[in-house]
Formats: C-alpha cells, structure tokens, sequence
C-alpha cells in the first residue's frame, strides 16, 4: 500500500509541474491546424484496443496514433498522460476518480471497457480448490493484473456484501501478477485466486479444471468500467482533436457491435500482424465484445457515482468530489443523439 501511494504522490507531483507550466501558456483558444495531430498511447500485448481499431478502420481521418509501449495497469496508464508522457490514459472509472481527488487535472471523455453477459471479469479457483464462500478467502491470495483499479474494487464489494469486516478484508492479500501468466500461476497454486477476463479468461475455461467464485457482472451487471482520459490542458489546446478521437473510437464500439463476430475476429487479428510487434494473436479468437455499455462510448452519471461512493466510504477519497467533476460527453456526437 506505502509503494503504491508513493507512486501516485510522484505522479501527481509530475501532474502539478505539467499543469503549472500549462497555466503559463496563452488563453486564447487555438486555431485548428495549430492542434496537435499525433497520440502518444501505450497498447495491450496481443489485443487490439478501441483507438488502434478506430484508426485501423480509417475513423481518425488524419490523426495518428504513436505507440510508445505497452501496459498492464490501468493507474499507471492515466498517470503516464497526466505527466505528460502519453497524450490519453485509460483505467477503471474508479481509479480515475481517485486521481482526480488527488488534484490531477484530468477528465473522462469515453468509455472505452465494461461488463456484459458475455465479457465480464470473473475470480476463478481450481475447481479442487477448498475456496468456497468469501469468508474462506481469509488469509488467502488473488492475482490481479494492478492494486487500487477494478479487480480491487470488485473483490472488496464482493467482501463486503458477503459481511466480513474492514479487518477480516485487509486480510486477503492481492498480488499483482500479469494477465497472461495469471492462469500459469493459479494452476501452479501460486495463488488461491485468479482475476481473469475477457479473452484470457475464455482461454483458461476452454482448459478446464477451474470455476468462478464470483464475477463482476453478477454483482453489478451490465456496466460501462472504464475511460480514456485527457489532460485539462491537452483539451483546452486541442479540442478538435479530442473531437476527432472520440468520434472514431465511438464509432469503433458501434462497428464491433453491429460487424459479424468472425469478422471483427478476423480483423484483430489482421491489425496484430501488421504491427509487427512478435505477439501471439491466439486469444483473438475468444473476442466477444468490448463491453462498453453506453452509445458510442457515452458516460452515464452512475458509472463514476458507484466508485465515488464506495472509495468515499472506505476513506480513499482526498477532497469531495462530484461525477460531473470527472467526466464530459461533450466531444462525443452521440451523446446529444446523433452519430459520429
């Protein structure tokens, strides 16, 4: 806990000199081709996120996407835009209301990855495993791909409604391993439970041998989890742009949602071996849908007042802070009923 929130007191550190410097610049707002026309992003190990898609289907028009690397963690990716060193960040909506209680200059524009019936994240045990209710998770590790994002979230909630108390869940221990050793390591019994999801998780089920403890589909439903964020400043000076990519990642969601599954397949996997990156494109084939709940991407209210009050509760939050605070439809088109 002491390592993490040292990172993000770095982080915000950074934030503060970025936004510092931006407070220094012009006022005036800027012309169209004075707007920047590249994204420095970081991508996913052998999937293809809604941008990449968006650009690959010709949806950003003449902006360009600069991959700089790839992450496993959803605070480190909007932390990495705050500091300025990527222009767009996406993490669980939960996260991001914590950065920006913490004073980060930041704002949700789309959401980008969620929960349906049939692309969820589930928290599987072997199924030999003597792991049968919350209580047994007592003194017990689960494996999740980052601290303080989703699978935290979810696995406190899931605790907390079966009634164990503050203590009994400090006592479950989560250790970050990532995703695609995380099936590795529960078959190994290097740790007791796995969050696995999406791709990975259908995967791991196609093996056998294992079963879901609790999901975050059967505790919340359908739900819209996470956003890309931008800079307060970055959007100031580049609304255009901000326009232009949210527009094509809307219209991505919408394409992957109306477009034949073996299809999209088939276009993931196309996208991965253009990019030259020696990855393994094999989890393609278990694509289901990107989850996102909202119309091209739209933010409701409630997906960032669930996690406020909760991380309120638990005593996370660093100041009050309002949804509408966070997030905005404004760049979206589809938000006032039309289409990108």
């Amino acid at each position: 806990m002491t390592t993490r929130r040292s990172a993000l007191a770095a982080a915000l550190a950074g934030v503060l000199a970025v936004s510092g410097l931006a407070a220094c610049g012009g006022s005036g707002e800027p012309a169209a081709g004075d707007q920047v026309k590249e994204l420095r992003y970081q991508g996913s190990v052998g999937a293809v996120t809604l941008p990449e898609l968006a650009a690959d289907l010709g949806y950003l028009g003449d902006l360009k996407l600069n991959w700089i690397g790839n992450t496993i963690s959803g605070p480190q990716d909007i932390q990495a835009a705050t500091t300025g060193d990527t222009d767009f960040g996406g993490a669980f909506n939960g996260a991001i209301v914590k950065l920006a209680s913490s004073g980060a200059p930041i704002t949700a524009v789309i959401g980008y990855y969620g929960v349906d019936d049939v692309t969820f994240n589930g928290f599987y045990v072997l199924d030999d495993s003597p792991i049968k209710t919350a209580r047994d998770l007592i003194g017990k590790k689960i494996g999740v791909n980052t601290l303080g994002a989703h699978s935290e979230a979810i696995t406190k909630t899931y605790l907390a409604k079966a009634g164990l108390t503050d203590d009994e869940i400090k006592q479950v221990e989560l250790i970050v391993v990532p995703p695609v050793n995380t099936e590795q390591s529960l078959r190994a019994e290097q740790i007791d439970v796995a969050a696995l999801g999406g791709t990975l998780r259908d995967k791991a089920l196609d093996r056998g041998g294992i079963h879901a403890l609790y999901t975050d589909y059967d505790l919340l439903g359908k739900f819209t989890a996470g956003s890309y964020i931008f800079r307060d400043d970055f959007l100031r000076k580049n609304p255009d742009t901000v326009k232009t990519f949210v527009s094509g990642v809307g219209k991505a969601i919408e394409w992957s949602r109306t477009t034949p599954r073996d299809q999209v397949v088939a276009k993931l996997k196309e996208i991965i071996a253009k990019r030259g990156r020696q990855e393994d494109d094999s989890q393609t084939q278990f694509w289901k849908s990107y989850g996102v709940n909202g119309t091209g991407g739209v933010i409701e209210e409630r997906e960032f007042t669930t996690w406020i009050e909760w991380l309120d509760r638990a005593g996370e939050l660093k100041k009050d802070i309002k949804a509408t605070d966070i997030f905005s439809n404004e760049y979206n088109a589809y938000a006032t009923g039309g289409a990108a």
